[in-house]
């Protein structure tokens, strides 16, 4: 039997970069100290969520990978604690800017990067202004506690992420996470909605999957966004089995049964029914032209 112990941390963001990395490694060490082997930390935890606006000054954030303060803090520590960290960062290559997650394996060793796919653009979620769509692919990483895919907040709105890293061989799905309330309408409240979305993921592709949210109050110069927390972790049939709520730090864990998973899988039949023949519209951003479009 291969089981392995999930975690989400959630965390507040603020102003001062060394305090979110101290915050950030705390809520490492106490997962370890729980068991947790494979720990998941929120969308870009090293600062504020600079995306609210339009500002050129928020480039200076940005850090080539092989100096980025987060990625030289956590090797030594997942080689320390042998546990696996998916990082995400702020990327600056060259004169390209990507919101990047890097995937640290228990020895501290990288094994590679993803670069975020869907960039968003909406009132106080300006992505595109700052991140250059993501130019890797999606990735699936064998750790030493399984092999992992992640996918980067927008990304998990798509199921084609996520059935993409199903096939590529992973038998958990990760999602870093910051999103909250909508500037432009007090009343809208998504927080549901991407619980639910996220659930259909895990039951489709039946993988246990990971969403690790920040939470708090940012105000920048045009906009104020309240990110809801609300970390989960669900089993490979959805069902959720660790939530937290909307505010305030926390660690989940949860011990999942990878075997257990992937016999799920097999006796389900979904990837042995799948039909790729039928999906070539899923290529094409308007399929117009297809047989079967509805007038």
């Amino acid at each position: 039997m291969t089981t392995v112990t999930l975690a989400a941390l959630q965390m507040e963001c603020g102003p001062d970069r060394e305090a979110n990395l101290r915050t950030a490694e705390a809520l490492v060490r106490n997962a370890a100290a729980r068991g947790a082997e494979v720990i998941l930390l929120p969308e870009l935890f090293e600062t504020p969520y600079f995306c609210k606006d339009h500002s050129y000054k928020h480039f200076e954030l940005a850090t080539p990978l092989e100096s980025s303060p987060a990625v030289a803090r956590f090797a030594p520590i997942a080689r320390e604690l042998g546990v696996v960290l998916p990082i995400s960062i702020f990327e600056r290559a060259g004169n390209v800017y990507f919101n990047t997650l890097v995937m640290l394996d228990a020895n501290g060793e990288v094994l590679g990067i993803y670069r975020k796919s869907h960039i968003p653009e909406s009132p106080g979620y300006h992505e595109k202004f700052y991140f250059a769509p993501g130019d890797t692919g999606f990735r699936v990483w064998p750790t030493a506690f399984g092999n992992i895919g992640v996918g980067v907040c927008w990304d998990q709105w798509f199921p084609e992420s996520a059935r993409v890293m199903a096939l590529l061989g992973a038998e958990v799905l990760l999602y870093p996470t910051a999103i909250g309330s909508e500037p432009q309408d007090a009343s809208l409240d998504s927080k549901d909605h991407w619980t639910r979305t996220m659930q259909g993921h895990a039951a489709a592709n039946m993988l246990p999957l990971v969403a690790a949210n920040r939470f708090g109050r940012e105000v920048s110069e045009q906009n104020t966004v309240t990110f809801y927390g609300s970390s989960f972790i669900a089993s490979h049939t959805g069902e959720l089995v660790a939530v937290a709520a909307r505010s305030g730090e926390d660690v989940l864990t949860v011990r999942v049964d990878l075997d257990a998973a992937r016999r799920y899988r097999q006796n389900w039949g979904v990837f042995r029914d799948r039909r790729p023949d039928l999906y070539r519209p899923l290529a094409q951003l308007d399929a117009a032209d297809r047989p079967g479009r509805a007038p």
